[in-house]
């Protein structure tokens, strides 16, 4: 399960105007429910997204995927994970951190890009974002991500969908990447064998790099008051003048995707959305506009094709 930490402060959000919270909200996920032609669309759209990595020509990618419709907090991807062309159970596999409800704990999962696409709580319409880099960065990241004994040791023991970024108390999945990022492209030479300390050495690598994930403005006190009851979500690792201030600071995919940009010259991005018409892909850093508009230069492939 890879509960985003916002998903949340939208039920909370949800209760107190009297609506619903989202099945997923459960303590365990179930696989949602979908129609025969939602099943068919997602697959669909997986397809166009592993032909654009078949492609690009690469071996390695780093893939991002909307959940939940987040956008109140201006919030579009949720969750990210390391798309492998080989290595895993199947072509293109997703090597991600998800937190094993029955474990209670987070694990390393593979995952085809299907089953990857299928992640999302709106099977009607969803994007996926795919970052594509320079040769010396996707093998240090492909040699990263397939070196298994050392990417557990990235784990840590603690799960919470709103880690911060620069403490060793908890993780979420957003921030196993980025640490492995880290280890990918940092001194790995000097970095020890101990997986907090591990971790810490690849967090300090990640600020002297000027990583800064954005803060999230919640507005309302509902996020403090939800977390007295979601077993994933904590906030003793938050600063608290932060914490004061309304605002969270934890790695999400927006934050990971600045941070190449800054520092990968030469690394690419494409993004692909789906609604109930068509398919946009886009190969731009310029987000496609919200409800899967294509501007000019965009492939559109409508569903009927």
């Amino acid at each position: 399960m890879r509960v985003p930490w916002l998903a949340v402060v939208a039920c909370a959000w949800a209760l107190t105007s009297g609506a619903a919270c989202p099945a997923s909200l459960g303590l365990c996920d179930r696989a949602p429910t979908l129609s025969a032609q939602q099943q068919d669309r997602l697959l669909r759209f997986a397809a166009i997204a592993r032909r654009e990595l078949e492609d690009s020509g690469q071996a390695v990618a780093v893939v991002s995927r909307s959940g939940l419709d987040l956008q109140r907090f201006g919030v579009r991807y949720s969750h990210a994970g390391v798309a492998l062309k080989s290595g895993g159970e199947v072509t293109w596999s997703v090597r991600q951190l998800y937190f094993a409800c029955d474990a209670g704990r987070p694990r390393l999962y593979d995952q085809g890009l299907a089953g990857f696409v299928y992640g999302t709580d709106d099977a009607a319409q969803g994007q996926l974002s795919i970052l594509l880099l320079p040769p010396d960065e996707a093998a240090g990241l492909q040699r990263a991500a397939l070196d298994r004994p050392r990417a557990l040791r990235l784990v840590a023991q603690r799960y919470s969908a709103n880690a911060h970024p620069f403490s060793l108390r908890y993780q979420n999945c957003n921030q196993w990447l980025i640490e492995l990022m880290a280890m990918a492209w940092g001194a790995t030479d000097a970095a020890p064998d101990d997986g907090e300390d591990l971790r810490s050495h690849a967090q300090q690598w990640l600020a002297a790099q000027g990583y800064a994930p954005r803060p999230i403005e919640l507005g309302s006190h509902l996020m403090m008051f939800a977390a007295g009851f979601i077993p994933w979500l904590h906030l003793d690792d938050h600063p608290p003048e932060d914490l004061w201030a309304l605002r969270i600071r934890t790695s999400l995919p927006a934050s990971i995707e600045d941070f190449v940009r800054t520092r990968v010259p030469g690394a690419q991005r494409i993004e692909l959305c789906h609604d109930d018409r068509q398919v946009v892909v886009r190969r731009s850093w310029e987000p496609i506009a919200e409800g899967c508009r294509p501007a000019a230069g965009d492939r559109v492939i409508p569903w009927e094709s």
